[in-house]
């Protein structure tokens, strides 16, 4: 079982060239072969049929859906999904410009029997080949430590196919931290199980024109400070202090009831994981519970340091609106 046909959902947004043919080419080459890869074009649907036909001429696995609405990355991956085949057993998630090992899918098909949602490791490395990190380190973590923060990316991804009717359509909230890999997440975790197993899988390439990058690790007081002055401009107006909070709890507190109050409108009222979720991050917080799930995810490295910062500084808003 979840070892026949899938899908492969790639949503590609105008490819650097080389890069996109180091990728489809390692999608080409997989050892697993019974699958549709889905390339979802977020605009310049010509220039990428182009290049997938230049790629990998005459094979019919490949398929490129054309849009001209853009929507970036995480409403592409969103309308990919929804050209899944009802046929396909399971769907696996690809960036544009990573390289996969050819036995990717056959190490991580097989667990799918067990678990909903599965992901492996990444080497990262940048452009021209130098190996930045040698392993992602994504850890299991709880329920909630996953809700608060994300050990997933989209691009390591396989999953049931039956995930697709209770996650689509995503949850929406205009900042940056609503991910695609996140909410499919933490809802195949509502509804099963997931996990992340110790096997490189593939590459994760670093380079200027990535959306969504390897985190900087450490604290950078500076730099965050700077960057939260930017996003609250855009998000919010201004760059002003106010500001600035507003968007730091919507960006914690703010996308975390996004898709605690999703989970709850699409699942039975009898599910433990969605108490948990609306209960520790609804619109009323189990405040004592909630010092509980940071401090456990501090002691077990799921959580980080500046993530329970942002939440420390968003957790101000909170308090001022109940007061």
């Amino acid at each position: 079982m979840y070892a026949g046909f899938g899908a492969i959902v790639l949503a590609a947004y105008k490819p650097d060239a080389s890069l996109f043919r180091t990728q489809l080419q390692s999608i080409a080459q997989q050892s697993h072969r019974d699958f549709v890869c889905l390339i979802t074009a977020d605009g310049g649907y010509e220039a990428i049929q182009e290049l997938v036909q230049q790629i990998v001429p005459g094979d019919a696995r490949f398929k490129v859906v054309g849009f001209e609405e853009r929507l970036g990355f995480y409403g592409n991956f969103e309308r990919g999904l929804t050209f899944v085949p009802e046929t396909a057993e399971w769907v696996a998630l690809s960036d544009q410009d990573d390289y996969w090992y050819e036995d990717k899918l056959e190490k991580l098909l097989p667990r799918l029997t067990e678990y909903v949602l599965v992901s492996g490791q990444a080497r990262v490395v940048n452009d021209d080949g130098r190996v930045l990190e040698p392993w992602t380190g994504r850890k299991n973590a709880s329920f909630l430590n996953l809700f608060v923060q994300n050990q997933f990316t989209g691009g390591l991804l396989v999953f049931r196919r039956s995930l697709l009717d209770h996650a689509l359509p995503f949850p929406r909230m205009n900042n940056p931290s609503q991910l695609h890999d996140h909410w499919l997440a933490v809802c195949a975790y509502a509804v099963g199980s997931v996990k992340i197993v110790d096997e490189l899988v593939q590459d994760y390439i670093q380079h200027g024109n990535n959306v969504v990058g390897e985190a900087v690790k450490g604290l950078h007081p500076f730099q965050s400070y700077k960057r939260a002055r930017e996003l609250a401009l855009r998000y919010e107006g201004s760059p002003s202090v106010p500001s600035i909070l507003r968007l730091t709890n919507s960006l914690s507190f703010g996308w975390r009831r996004v898709m605690a109050e999703a989970l709850a409108r699409r699942l039975s009222s009898s599910n433990a994981k969605v108490f948990q979720a609306t209960s520790t991050f609804g619109k009323r917080h189990n405040w004592s519970h909630l010092w509980f799930v940071f401090a456990s995810g501090l002691r077990h490295g799921t959580i980080s340091v500046p993530v329970a910062l942002t939440f420390a500084v968003g957790g101000v808003v909170e308090v001022l609106r109940r007061s």
